[in-house]
């Protein structure tokens, strides 16, 4: 398969993300190929300074322009034709390459997803999946953590059908547990929005177990929890605040290092038709590392036409 990556996305780039992709490059197969998208100036500089890197094992996109994280995500595109990004996605939209990751302007991640390969039919917003440890083993997926902020109750239940083909296709969980995020476990709790939303997820031809309260996250009573990206966003913060200040007073166990995000690279934006990953903006090379490999998984395991006969088998 052909991994595309923006080299000039993130707070250590281009050398976090080279390196990054030259670890990588280490565990993909002979057929695999990493497409770097960036200044080939700065990405040779980079292979010079590692030394014992083959730059020709490696697929170079010049790209003299980038889009930073101040740039306006909807102008930059516009303004920055010959940026990373734009070119990344034009070659995504192409088929040049299979997969585009990359760990900056997530809001310009966004567009370029939307407005080059778009949204598979009937998903009506895409959103961020991110990956929280379970206390026991294993994961559980928070979703949306971002992307949308003002949800509507059909796209919660939508989210929930997302989440489910993540799991089972990505995790390898069977017949995922689906529960709505809620400040109660009963039927009636919580706001219009959620109230709305349970009515159609108990519908649904997905798992679904009910409510889920904020102190289920880490248990292992579901497998997928729905909210929207709002309260998503804040609780994936909270969690990694509060994983740096156990780490900081040495407090740190087994369940405490696997919320390193290094482990998990980047977080896939599900309901495009295409894989697309967003990385942390401070991801260093090992991050980037993991990011690549999640890639090729998340393409291999064929998500993306499963998402697209899922959808239309529920319209």
């Amino acid at each position: 398969m052909r991994i595309g990556l923006d080299v000039m996305g993130g707070d250590y780039a281009p050398a976090a993300i080279v390196k990054g992709a030259i670890a990588a490059k280490e565990e993909l197969s002979a057929d695999d190929e990493l497409v770097l998208f960036g200044r080939k100036s700065d990405i040779e500089k980079v292979f010079e300074q590692c030394g014992g890197a083959n730059i020709s094992d490696f697929t170079i996109v010049d790209c003299p322009e980038v889009i930073d994280m101040h740039d306006s995500p909807i102008k930059a595109f516009k303004v920055k034709p010959d940026s990373s990004l734009a070119v990344g996605f034009g070659y995504l939209k192409a088929g040049k390459i299979d997969t585009f990751a990359s760990a900056g302007n997530s809001g310009a991640m966004l567009v370029g997803t939307m407005y080059s390969v778009g949204l598979a039919e009937g998903v009506l917003r895409p959103c961020l999946a991110a990956l929280i440890p379970k206390e026991k083993e294993g994961v559980t997926v928070l979703l949306d953590v971002g992307v949308d902020t003002d949800t509507k109750p059909d796209t919660l239940y939508q989210f929930g059908l997302l989440g489910s083909l993540y799991a089972e296709s990505t995790l390898n969980i069977k017949n995922p547990r689906v529960a709505l995020l809620n400040i109660g476990e009963e039927e009636g709790k919580g706001n219009l929005q959620c109230k709305a939303a349970y009515q159609l997820m108990k519908d649904s031809s997905y798992n679904f177990v009910g409510n889920a309260e904020p102190r289920e996250i880490f248990s292992d009573n579901v497998d997928v929890i729905v909210c929207d990206g709002f309260v998503g966003n804040l609780i994936m913060k909270n969690i990694e605040a509060f994983a740096r200040s156990v780490a900081k007073r040495g407090l740190v166990d087994d369940f405490i290092k696997r919320f390193n995000y290094e482990i998990y690279g980047g977080l896939p934006l599900l309901g495009a038709n295409k894989v697309v990953i967003i990385g942390h903006g401070v991801s260093n090379d090992k991050a980037i590392k993991s990011m690549i490999l999640q890639s090729k998984k998340i393409y291999q395991s064929d998500i993306i036409s499963r998402l697209s006969d899922s959808f239309k088998a529920n319209k």
